[in-house]
């Protein structure tokens, strides 16, 4: 991994472009109650990673791009869903240097609202004059249940002493991949693509997805908060397992009570920077890189399995490695 940040590709302020219109006029169909709040929250911006990618992918399958804006639109709106929950049950007050809906308009207003998108995100696809639309709906319905599965293991795993590596990478793989695993595939299903191309293209998303949760888990820890728009260390103190974390405790083996003794109760500074500290000497931060690697390496060989237009083809490409080499 690079040390250095990778700058956002191209393809991230052409999808932004393309669908932050759209969105805005999805979210003009919600109650007026809820619109404040989620305007509120879309003001904040975002990286737009999940819409670049299923407009990339349906322009891959040989397809137009307004092909694929129903699925980038319908997936940054589930993205967005889970984003309000996960402030509220994270307890963060700041996201993307703005206050949080939840801590601007209260946490019912930010529950509904999640609630909101997630049916908005099913109604943009499934009103779409597209004999793929309820193909594609079904994709996306089932990535959100298997992205809520993995936040149900998030947050079960706070208070379970011992997590194992392999339990974390699958509730990764579901909490983080399963939307990034989604956004390429309803790109390709709604171009019309045949099974193994959305197959390659699901998959390519998926250790995407793995590799962007490592990423994460490392700005978590180690992050520059001016940057981030998170506190230092906030994983840490929100006694997340986060990967770094996973693989401290297993390497430390029974030299981490201490370690474990932190994470049972309200952190200082001093203690923050000291587990810092104990993951990083253990190997977590190293291990954590690796994983995000190795999977960018297998994101990158999807896309080798099946024939796809060359050019969004190295768009996906630069999107992978700007997902490894970011630093917020």
């Amino acid at each position: 991994m690079s040390t250095l940040p990778v700058a956002p590709p191209v393809a991230l302020d052409r999808a932004r472009e393309l669908v932050d219109p759209l969105l805005l006029t999805a979210v003009a169909r919600l109650c007026p109650e809820l619109q404040p709040p989620v305007q509120h929250h879309l003001g904040g911006g975002g990286k737009h990673v999940r819409a670049a990618l299923a407009l990339l992918s349906a322009e891959a399958c040989g397809a137009d791009v307004e092909v694929g804006l129903p699925g980038a639109v319908a997936i940054e709106l589930v993205h967005n869903f889970s984003l309000l929950h996960d402030d509220v049950i994270d307890g963060d007050r700041e996201r993307r240097h703005r206050p949080t809906v939840w801590a601007q308009f209260g946490v019912g207003a930010a529950i509904i609202a999640g609630d909101a998108l997630a049916i908005l995100a099913l109604e943009v696809l499934l009103e779409e004059p597209s004999p793929h639309a309820a193909l594609a709906a079904l994709e996306l319905a089932r990535a959100t249940q298997a992205m809520t599965a993995g936040q149900a293991d998030d947050m079960a795993f706070e208070v379970r002493p011992i997590v194992s590596l392999e339990e974390c990478l699958r509730m990764e793989e579901r909490k983080t991949g399963a939307l990034l695993s989604c956004a390429p595939a309803l790109g390709a299903i709604l171009a019309g693509a045949p099974p193994a191309t959305v197959d390659a293209l699901r998959d390519y998303g998926r250790h995407l997805g793995i590799a962007f949760q490592a990423v994460d888990d490392l700005l978590g820890i180690w992050g520059d908060p001016s940057v981030t728009g998170k506190p230092a260390g906030s994983d840490l103190r929100q006694h997340k397992k986060t990967l770094p974390v996973v693989a401290a405790l297993a390497a430390a083996d029974g030299m981490a009570g201490e370690f474990t003794a932190l994470l049972r109760g309200r952190l200082s500074e001093r203690e923050v920077a000291t587990a810092a500290r104990f993951v990083e000497g253990y190997g977590g931060r190293d291990t954590t890189m690796e994983v995000a690697e190795r999977h960018l390496a297998d994101a990158l060989g999807a896309l080798d399995r099946v024939p796809l237009v060359p050019s969004a083809t190295e768009e996906l490409a630069d999107i992978a490695n700007f997902v490894v080499g970011r630093d917020r």
